[in-house]
């Protein structure tokens, strides 16, 4: 591969372990449709996927699932949003990889108005200089489709270009745009998960971010 001069980070999982926000959010929504919510450790699973079809298939209608949703930001916009924390490792990693002169984004599948005050809050924002994410109505929310945005809006060469995440979605977004794919062990996929989506590369820690990029 061509040297990277621009890498697309996902969010959650990736740059931030956000658990305790999204899984005591999910909680909440599921308890005002007088659902029965599952205790937090098994809503993991939940964490990076666009969150509209986790709860489709937990509540099996599409009509329940936007209401959990609505539900869900209405805590997750005041409280769930800072139950979260930077990785040990993070802020050191991607201050090198800007200090090399590569071109840092954000691609998220989480609501991208979230996604700008999670990166403000805790203080990342000096280090990206944009955040993609999925529109609150829900265009964008298939990383493909979010990546590929971000491709045209930012005129980056894919060959010359990295997703680093997670889950799946983000190593399936990244081969679909012809970008390098790079699955990040220390978040909520698994290496088995991430390698049959495509992964080409793996960082066990954050603090090897730059090394594996670089």
């Amino acid at each position: 591969m061509n040297r990277i001069n621009a890498i697309f980070f996902d969010l959650d999982g990736t740059l931030t372990d956000p658990k305790l926000g999204i899984t005591r959010s999910i909680q909440y929504a599921l308890e005002q449709l007088g659902v029965a919510a599952p205790a937090t450790d098994e809503l993991t699973w939940c964490i990076g996927p666009p969150l509209l079809a986790s709860f489709q298939e937990m509540l099996g209608d599409t009509e329940s699932a936007n209401a959990a949703l609505m539900h869900y930001r209405e805590r997750f916009a005041k409280t769930g949003l800072f139950e979260n924390q930077v990785y040990d490792g993070i802020p050191a990693s991607i201050e090198r990889l800007v200090s090399s002169g590569v071109s840092l984004f954000v691609a998220t599948s989480k609501p991208q108005v979230f996604a700008e005050r999670i990166i403000t809050h805790f203080d990342l924002s000096p280090y990206f200089e944009r955040v993609f994410g999925p529109a609150l109505d829900g265009a964008l929310a298939n990383k493909t489709d979010l990546l590929k945005y971000a491709l045209d809006e930012v005129k980056v060469s894919p060959d010359r270009t990295m997703m680093v995440g997670d889950r799946s979605h983000d190593m399936i977004g990244a081969r679909r745009n012809g970008v390098g794919a790079t699955g990040v062990l220390y978040g909520y996929g698994s290496k088995d998960e991430l390698e049959s989506a495509g992964a080409q590369s793996f960082v066990t820690v954050p603090s090897d971010l730059a090394d594996v990029l670089g």
